[in-house]
């Protein structure tokens, strides 16, 4: 039957890429197929009645028709966008990190409904974020937990000794370690122990608030080597959030100067 070859699903909008001269292949986080790839006909036509409602991060009712080689969108309806809020540099940047992972991490045709929570709750975190760069460890370390590949924070993968005064990431296990077992390159970054209990909370199931002491730089350093370990690269969008992380920085140390003693 013809009407089988159409079906419904909500999506994020994860990026898109031209093809031909109106056309768009899309990349989506699908509510029920996990990430697929769907075109967008005439999308890039000034004209086109759906084409401002697949901007990065959007959340979309779509109607699709299958095809031989790809999907095909039929329709659009914009259920939820924060583009207003992501158009401001740094919150760009940060959406795009997100996308970034969660396109490089999923496969095509595996429903990850934890993922689709995650992202989603992120990008309106993001929207309503001072500072977005202060958002990445965190999203970083929960997507891990999602996929079922996060650190253990607890104890010393090598010795199994309980973690109360800090630990060093270690690449090689990978995992965390104690100062006693820490040893060779493997060892990257130390964790103060305010960093390990963020480190414990973004890194476990979702419900945990976030401890009121801050964390430091070296909780994003643990979170974005974890990420490129597993990815087996560094991610595209990363040196954008370095810079994002380094006026940051700047800005607190010039408050601080300002500020009388």
């Amino acid at each position: 039957m013809a009407g089988a070859r159409a079906y419904q699903t909500e999506a994020i909008v994860l990026r898109a890429r031209n093809l031909g001269e109106a056309d768009k292949i899309v990349t989506l986080l699908t509510t029920g197929r996990g990430k697929i790839d769907a075109v967008a006909k005439g999308v890039r036509r000034t004209k086109s009645h759906f084409g401002a409602r697949l901007e990065l991060l959007s959340v979309n009712a779509l109607m699709l028709h299958r095809g031989r080689n790809l999907d095909v969108i039929t329709s659009a309806e914009l259920v939820r966008s924060h583009w207003e809020a992501l158009v401001d540099p740094a919150a760009f940047a940060t959406a795009h990190l997100f996308a970034e992972l969660v396109d490089a991490f999923c496969e095509h045709d595996l429903p990850v409904p934890e993922v689709y929570l995650l992202l989603a709750d992120a990008t309106a975190a993001l929207a309503r974020a001072a500072e977005p760069s202060a958002l990445v460890a965190r999203f970083e370390l929960r997507l891990l937990y999602e996929l079922g590949i996060a650190v253990p924070g607890d104890a010393c993968v090598r010795c199994g000794r309980t973690l109360d005064d800090g630990a060093w990431l270690d690449l090689d296990s990978p995992g965390l370690a104690c100062e006693a077992c820490r040893r060779g390159r493997g060892a990257v970054v130390e964790l103060q122990p305010h960093d390990l209990a963020h480190f414990r909370v973004y890194g476990g199931p979702r419900g945990h608030a976030a401890p009121a002491t801050a964390a430091t730089a070296a909780l994003g350093l643990a979170a974005d080597a974890l990420v490129t370990h597993h990815l087996g690269k560094r991610a595209k969008s990363l040196p954008a959030i370095d810079d994002l992380r380094a006026q940051v920085r700047r800005d607190a140390d010039r408050r601080g100067r300002a500020c009388p003693t």
